[in-house]
């Protein structure tokens, strides 16, 4: 007899696979523009829009979105008016996740997966959950593809894309706006508080070994699918938690290849 895996199983890799071909290529970009904080802050916005969901009875993924988005356009719109780039993004990642709990205490009538909106809660995904997650992911990806060469102009000098026409605001608007929709599906996969993860060490792993900007979003998307499917066997085989797995998994994988980039120079 042939051994097949639990339908809940395989709604978890598909929806792991998802979330890894948009957190690729938007990854590149979190790396190549040093955006980490500004991912972390418009990811632990996400517990705050879980609470305004639920308070309005409201979709979860559109709280999570609305929220999101809203907090990477005041980052982008407010930093460097009165505080530093790193002070602006430190006071208001914290300050969304400390508001989001507290927000989340007032709603006693509504039964909360704390854990699982910190930390994910893949194994718990359903169909309709995956088709979200694919249809963001799919619409991010695709907002990255459409304005490709902008983005990586504006990435490499504001002065370059100006003087090809390019308008580099317009180039922050669209990573944020894939960002926002990455946080949105991501939430159930890795958690709030892992979202960053996914984006940064899949994408730190290709660059140790690409040599284009193509080739890193391509390897990036490579290393995060096998890093989502890799965690879930290890959680499935391990009984340990999928998302911080997940992100185990991606360490492994940018140790490697580390690794095989040093023997390479040194051969």
């Amino acid at each position: 007899m042939s051994w097949a895996p639990p339908e809940f199983l395989i709604r978890a890799a598909l929806a792991g696979v998802g979330a890894a071909f948009a957190a690729g290529p938007l990854g590149c970009f979190v790396l190549w523009r040093r955006m980490a904080y500004f991912g972390d802050a418009t990811a632990h916005a996400a517990i705050l829009g879980v609470a305004l969901a639920l308070a309005s009875e409201t979709p979860v993924f559109l709280g999570v979105l609305a929220s999101a988005l809203a907090m990477a356009v005041w980052v982008s719109a407010a930093s460097g008016r009165t505080y530093a780039m790193d002070a602006m993004l430190g006071v208001s990642a914290h300050a969304a996740l400390a508001f989001g709990l507290i927000a989340l205490s007032f709603l006693p009538d509504v039964r909360i997966d704390l854990m699982g909106y910190l930390f994910g809660d893949i194994l718990a995904v359903g169909w309709r959950d995956v088709a979200t997650i694919w249809a963001g992911a799919a619409l991010a990806a695709g907002l990255l593809a459409w304005r490709w060469r902008d983005l990586i102009t504006s990435t490499l000098s504001a002065d370059l894309a100006a003087a090809e026409g390019c308008d580099p605001r317009a180039a922050q608007m669209i990573l944020t706006i894939a960002l926002a929709l990455l946080v949105a599906v991501a939430l159930k996969v890795v958690g709030a508080l892992l979202i960053t993860a996914l984006l940064i060490i899949p994408a730190a792993a290709a660059r140790a070994v690409a040599r284009t900007p193509g080739a890193m979003a391509v390897a990036a998307v490579a290393a995060a699918t096998v890093a989502a499917l890799a965690g879930l066997g290890a959680s499935w085989r391990l009984d340990t938690p999928a998302g911080p797995s997940i992100v185990a998994a991606a360490v492994g994988l940018l140790a490697l290849a580390t690794g095989v980039s040093a023997l390479a120079r040194r051969g």
